[in-house]
């Protein structure tokens, strides 16, 4: 049976990398990062699950080279501020850092990859598997974007678009094409749990902003789909609705939605409306 390396972060989405790559018939050596990965993934059937700190580049490539793996799969949030600022690295992650002109995460996971191929372990796209999962394009709950929304929704896009070619964010809080708060390291929940907050304040001094938040997320320009690909899940819609957020537009083709039809579903409870748009 053909092996394949799952490098394992937060999330439910190392789950369902596993349980496709077995229900394809390949025995799954599990990479779980320590500080993100969920302890559940020991209990998925993996035919091996090898937990590493974050800096532990040679132990990765050597765990990999040791099982046989030759392609792997890299799945899961790791936090920016962890890869900045929590980690310890070994010298071969320490002689990467140091190599970097820009330490932004494109750069610094693009490296990484480079370093794997170099070692003869290929990293394939992160959505290779789940393709099914991919939003399809066009409104996706029964609620439809309102005008008001549709024109936060292309204010958005063109605020995300710009903050995405510097590798940013990908996400921006939109409300009457005021953008109330922008994703840098903490992630899109934080960043929606923030505009929330923000416009709870300015209503509390009378603000002349509607209440009503739209979240956009995007694929970067030149989206990299072996890692960091947008994704939603129930999760986001439960934060966007403690925030006063009413809509939530993404890419198509490029976002993947983790819950599947579980999150059209939250979001038709909510009165969310998700719409999927085209690059």
């Amino acid at each position: 049976m053909q092996r394949i390396g799952l490098i394992a972060g937060n999330g439910k989405f190392p789950f369902l990398v596993l349980e496709a790559a077995r229900a394809a018939g390949y025995e799954v050596v599990v990479v779980a990062i320590k500080e993100e990965a969920f302890p559940e993934i020991e209990a998925q059937g993996a035919a091996s699950v090898h937990w590493l700190s974050l800096g532990d580049l040679s132990k990765l490539i050597e765990t990999f080279q040791r099982e046989g793996v030759s392609r792997a799969i890299m799945a899961g949030q790791v936090k920016h501020k962890q890869i900045f600022s929590a980690i310890r690295p070994d010298w071969r992650l320490a002689k990467l850092l140091l190599s970097l002109t820009t330490r932004n995460t494109d750069s610094l996971l693009g490296a990484v990859a480079k370093v794997l191929a170099d070692e003869g372990i290929t990293l394939e796209n992160s959505t290779w598997l789940l393709e099914p999962l991919l939003a399809k394009a066009g409104v996706l709950t029964r609620r439809a974007p309102t005008e008001a929304e549709r024109t936060n929704i292309e204010y958005g896009r063109t605020v995300a678009r710009q903050l995405a070619q510097h590798d940013i964010g990908q996400t921006v809080v939109i409300a009457e094409s005021t953008c109330v708060a922008v994703e840098a390291m903490e992630g899109t929940d934080a960043t929606i749990e923030r505009a929330g907050n923000l416009m709870s304040s300015l209503h509390g001094d009378a603000s002349t902003l509607g209440r009503a938040l739209t979240v956009v997320k995007i694929a970067k320009p030149n989206q990299d789909m072996r890692f960091d690909v947008p994704v939603i899940g129930v999760k986001t819609i439960e934060v966007m609705q403690a925030a006063g957020a009413t809509c939530i537009a993404i890419d198509a083709a490029k976002c993947l939605l983790l819950d599947g039809e579980k999150i059209v579903d939250a979001a038709n409870v909510a009165g969310i409306a998700l719409v999927a748009n085209k690059q």
